[in-house]
């Protein structure tokens, strides 16, 4: 069987193209560094706030929230080499300076770092 066709051997047809507001945007990789933030317009004059580079991450202990600076990404579940680069995804291990922290949101789009404790280190 031919990819794309139908069981009778006839052709899909596209009904139609992708309309200007359903392109996906330019994909922003959060990175280790100084905070840094971008602000854009959205549809309806909303503003979205993207989050470029940061170097704090927003942890919770014992029900309470700690802002605790980062050292490293150790690894990331999504791409390996996302790791080595600094760039911090959803899912992403990081070193910090209380143990080792989880990220529970996606920091590209919530303009923050948002993280659970999962090790801690012992000095």
């Amino acid at each position: 069987m031919k990819k794309g066709r139908k069981v009778t051997g006839g052709k899909y047809r596209k009904s139609r193209k992708k309309k200007l507001y359903e392109l996906p945007g330019q994909q922003i990789l959060v990175r280790l560094g100084e905070e840094k933030r971008k602000t854009v317009r959205v549809t309806g004059g909303n503003k979205k706030t993207f989050l470029v580079k940061s170097n704090v991450v927003n942890v919770r202990v014992n029900g309470k929230t700690k802002k605790v600076k980062i050292e490293n990404v150790l690894e990331t579940p999504s791409n390996r080499f996302l790791a080595r680069q600094n760039v911090i995804t959803k899912g992403a291990i990081l070193k910090t300076e209380i143990g080792k922290v989880k990220v529970t949101n996606r920091p590209s789009q919530e303009g923050m770092i948002n993280g659970v404790l999962i090790e801690e280190s012992n000095s």
